[in-house]
């Protein structure tokens, strides 16, 4: 009996896929150390890759600005520069207004303390004054009256004291993880500059190993598919940034007119904060709503009330048009993409799902249109508003009613004849 080279390749192929399968089953803990160890080799590279792909779109339209400069080589080399000092100059702009309003801040949340501290004790006991019984359960449960201080504040000593034994090595665990961190810093940088200064040669490398490994046709439609990925990223992060701004200008607008404190402060962490879709701006809330409630509960409140207004504003009009229209991906899966990719993954996945949900959105509707085609189904029926449709089920039970009723009125005719003809 003879067997074909390829059987005998896929069932050696099968063989391994099984021992492999059952050793991953059985030895979990040890894939996971190599998943771990692995992870920790790569990351460097997956983050500079990530930068660079988030870098490479301004640097693509810094880099058509620079069509005057023939070299290609000098013409990529300062597009990288320029986009580099662009990124590095919103930070800058970004910490200048920042760091002077959290300094200030700081500095009157300090001197406020005390008076905020007085006004709170001060609030608490006319509370309590006009709430006896309350005072009466605090005073019969706490009994602050008895506690031997001395006794707590030992215990707090020794457990300061068992703490320092393990201090060092966690300052020995802190400094190795600090220059790790840097080592990695570096790495990621330099891998990031080589990625952007070499895409076009990553992609034709890239596009090689798929023609060599892969059938032509999953071969074209994967390239096609990365493509549009690409695209709708590059207009998610557009359309983000653009939204970001106008909701600080928003806030900022709005709490110059209701005359609140800190408004370039929170405006700016607002902005910030919104670059995460949908749900950034709540911290940005959080913290602004603390600060205002230091020197003005009452404004903390409206601030509250103000962030719910303008946030609903920007849920249902702003955002799903700013960043809905420009990745091709209608509101509502907009806000579908960022709840399943923050279930994922977190921050990360909300900025990652909404490009993907709009690729697949884009598939769907192609293989939709294509079978809808196929199948010759009356493009009548495929309108928002169609006409009654009455489909083939129906129009054969219809059918068979009717039937049954002209049956029945033979019979009833056929009986009412017979009857005359006994009578008669």
């Amino acid at each position: 009996m003879h067997i074909e080279k390829k059987t005998l390749r896929r069932i050696f192929f099968g063989v391994i896929g099984c021992i492999l399968l059952y050793w991953v089953l059985h030895q979990s803990a040890q894939v996971g150390a190599v998943l771990r160890f692995m992870g920790r080799i790569i990351s460097p590279f997956v983050i500079g890759a990530a930068i660079a792909f988030v870098l490479n779109v301004p640097m693509r339209a810094i880099e058509k600005r620079l069509k005057g400069v023939k070299k290609a080589k000098l013409r990529r080399t300062l597009a990288i520069v320029l986009t580099v000092l662009a990124f590095l100059l919103v930070l800058a702009l970004v910490f200048s207004l920042l760091i002077p309003q959290l300094i200030k801040t700081g500095e009157k949340l300090v001197s406020n303390f005390p008076d905020f501290f007085d006004r709170s004790v001060e609030s608490l006991n006319n509370f309590l004054n006009k709430h006896p019984d309350l005072m009466e359960w605090v005073q019969e449960y706490t009994d602050f009256e008895n506690i031997d201080w001395s006794n707590v504040l030992d215990g707090i000593l020794e457990k300061l004291s068992s703490g320092f034994s393990s201090m060092a090595g966690a300052v020995v665990g802190a400094v190795v993880g600090v220059f790790s961190g840097l080592y990695n810093a570096i790495l990621s940088t330099f891998f990031c500059f080589y990625a952007l200064a070499s895409k076009e040669t990553l992609a034709r490398q890239g596009r090689r190993v798929l023609y060599a490994f892969l059938p032509e046709k999953i071969s074209d439609e994967t390239i096609r598919i990365l493509r549009m990925g690409n695209a709708a990223f590059a207009n998610f992060l557009t359309g983000q940034c653009l939204e970001a701004l106008i909701l600080g200008a928003m806030f900022a607008v709005a709490m110059t007119i209701f005359r609140m404190p800190y408004t370039l402060l929170i405006s700016v962490l607002i902005a910030v904060t919104a670059l995460v879709p949908v749900v950034g701006s709540f911290a940005g809330c959080i913290i602004g709503a603390f600060l205002i409630f230091t020197q003005n509960p009452t404004q903390a409140f409206w601030f509250v009330a103000l962030f719910l207004l303008l946030q609903q504003l920007e849920e249902q009009l702003i955002y799903p048009r700013v960043v809905g229209t420009s990745v091709g991906l209608p509101g509502m899966w907009v806000i579908v993409a960022v709840g399943v990719g923050g279930g994922l993954m977190g921050v990360a996945g909300m900025l990652i799902m909404i490009p993907i949900m709009s690729v697949l959105y884009a598939l769907m509707r192609e293989i939709t249109s294509k079978r809808v085609a196929a199948r010759g189904i009356d493009p009548e029926k495929l309108k928002a508003h169609p006409q009654d449709i009455s489909s083939k089920l129906k129009q054969h039970l219809k059918a068979k009613r009717s039937a049954r009723i002209l049956k029945r009125q033979g019979q009833k005719e056929t009986d009412a004849q017979s009857n005359q003809e006994e009578t008669e």
